[in-house]
């Protein structure tokens, strides 16, 4: 996987299209740390992975609930402990 920083993207940026038609797929780095990603798609693909990008994300999303489920110990819960649960969030929200 090719990795560019903000700095040496915006300095040349012809180089970094090459390197995208080549990887596919270009990290966007930012004092050595990712921000970024950049894709190669085209007009015909365009919405199916952006469908595709929203998925992985939600799985991820939902995946990281459950650890952290499990790490704060609520992965065992009753169904009426997880309904006081619910009651309790709604009501800090109707204040």
């Amino acid at each position: 996987m090719k990795m560019i920083s903000v700095r040496d993207f915006r300095a040349n940026s012809a180089q970094a299209w090459q390197d995208l038609s080549e990887s596919q797929t270009l990290v966007i780095t930012s004092n050595g740390k990712p921000i970024g990603l950049l894709t190669a798609t085209n007009e015909g693909d365009l919405e199916r992975d952006l469908e595709t990008l929203r998925q992985a994300r939600a799985i991820r999303a939902v995946a990281d609930m459950q650890a952290r489920s499990e790490r704060d110990g609520k992965s065992r819960l009753t169904l009426d402990q997880i309904n006081a649960e619910i009651a309790s969030a709604r009501a800090g929200r109707a204040r």
